[in-house]
């Protein structure tokens, strides 16, 4: 499922028009973004977590020429599945 379908799907589940399902859809997915790069947790009862995880700089390699190369030190968005998702899917 992409945004698209997501949108749809929110649109026909609770009788809302496809403009008002998008502004839905982008202004969560803009609220995660925002308190994720301020640091914070955010936590969704019964669904999951959504955090962020710090990768320390380190040494790669180039494939094609062998070179080692320097990876800079980057943040990344985790995802933790909570029990209520976990036990739906199983």
């Amino acid at each position: 499922m992409n945004k698209a379908e997501l949108i749809e799907k929110l649109a026909a589940t609770t009788d809302l028009n496809k403009t008002v399902a998008s502004r839905t859809v982008e202004a969560v997915c803009d609220i995660i973004t925002d308190r994720l790069r301020n640091g914070d947790t955010v936590t969704l009862s019964g669904f999951g977590t959504f955090t962020v995880s710090n990768r320390a700089a380190r040494a790669g390699r180039n494939p094609r020429t062998g070179e080692t190369i320097a990876i800079a030190a980057c943040k990344n968005p985790r995802f933790k599945a909570g029990k209520g998702l976990k036990d739906a899917l199983n």
